[in-house]
């Protein structure tokens, strides 16, 4: 680390910190700003002293500041520079590598706004970064300045992932709840909208699955081999955490199948009222047949046209007509009932 940066008054934005929080045993936790989160580093005053700081990667120099003074694994920033990715939670050079995908949503909007933050966490420190606000993140926020105790970096990503899960909570209540209305109006006229509006839930639904769910392969590995300086109860914790939350992305797969369903049933009452048009044009059109056919031939400006002076030809292309109308609907009627 850089002695250097530690002298002068320093400016927390300066680097691209948002904030930061040092933590002692039996104490809430203390903000911070870039240099006195430094000299805790370098002259703690409690060996269970850790510090959690929260960093703006929008900002130029926040990455390079990182790398000069923070002992951060090469593999963090190679994950900064991916992008977006699923979530998951790695153990990669001593220190825990965590992608978590957050995301602002309101199903009253068709669009979802889904953002990343990146963690990474050692026996003393946890070091957060993000490109956009986060929910879930400003929810810790206000619980650590709020008082609540944390005796370890891990306990943090772990009150994330509740923060998080509480969220996706909400989001499958307010969309279970959404799927019932629709069900009820499903014998309504308006099945075209409600199928219009299930596909834009299923949508953004299926999104949040990919993006949130939590790897499984990394989340066995780390829980497998945990790092040395990774406490048991830690542990503990961090799988509670996973399991409660893989049970609500289980809830958010049931939900989307849920809608599936729905939509097939809505979209086959829509084929049913579509058939059902459509052998109303068939029937009309098979009566009006012999009709057509029989005008036709008397239509014919030709010699030699039947009944033409028979004092009642009239009434009988009438008959004529009609009994092949009768037969026309029967045979008609006869093949609906065969399908």
């Amino acid at each position: 680390m850089n002695l250097g940066m530690l002298s002068g008054p320093q400016d927390a934005d300066l680097h691209g910190l948002l904030y930061g929080f040092v933590f002692r045993p039996g104490e809430s936790g203390q903000e911070v700003d870039s240099a006195e989160a430094l000299r805790c580093l370098h002259n703690p005053r409690s060996p269970d002293e850790f510090l959690w700081l929260h960093l703006n990667l929008a900002h130029a120099a926040c990455e390079r500041w990182m790398k000069v003074n923070l002992d951060l694994p090469e593999s963090f920033f190679e994950t900064l520079r991916e992008g977006s990715r699923s979530t998951r939670i790695e153990h990669v050079e001593a220190a825990l590598l965590a992608v978590v995908n957050d995301v602002v949503f309101n199903f009253g909007m068709v669009s979802s706004d889904v953002s990343t933050l990146w963690a990474c966490a050692r026996s003393r420190l946890l070091v957060s970064a993000r490109l956009q606000p986060l929910h879930s993140v400003d929810k810790l926020r206000s619980s650590v300045k709020k008082g609540e105790r944390f005796s370890s970096p891990i306990e943090l990503p772990v009150h994330l992932l509740r923060d998080q899960g509480d969220l996706l909570t909400q989001i499958v209540r307010e969309a279970g709840m959404n799927v019932d209305r629709i069900e009820d109006q499903m014998l309504s006229q308006r099945l075209a909208d409600n199928r219009a509006e299930l596909s834009a839930m299923r949508r953004v639904l299926v999104r949040l699955q990919r993006l949130l769910a939590l790897e499984p392969g990394s989340l066995l590995r780390l829980l497998n081999r945990p790092p040395e300086w990774l406490r048991e109860r830690d542990v503990q914790q961090l799988r509670a955490a996973t399991e409660e939350f893989t049970l609500i992305i289980s809830d958010l797969t049931s939900l989307g199948e849920r809608i599936k369903l729905l939509q097939e049933e809505i979209a086959a009452k829509l084929n049913e009222q579509t058939n059902r048009t459509l052998f109303t044009l068939t029937m009309v059109t098979v009566l009006a047949l012999p009709i057509n056919i029989i005008a036709g031939f008397f239509g014919m400006n030709v010699g030699g046209v039947p009944l033409a002076g028979d004092p009642h030809g009239f009434w009988v292309l009438v008959a004529l007509v009609a009994s092949f109308t009768v037969l026309a609907g029967r045979w008609a009627f006869r093949k609906r009932g065969d399908y």
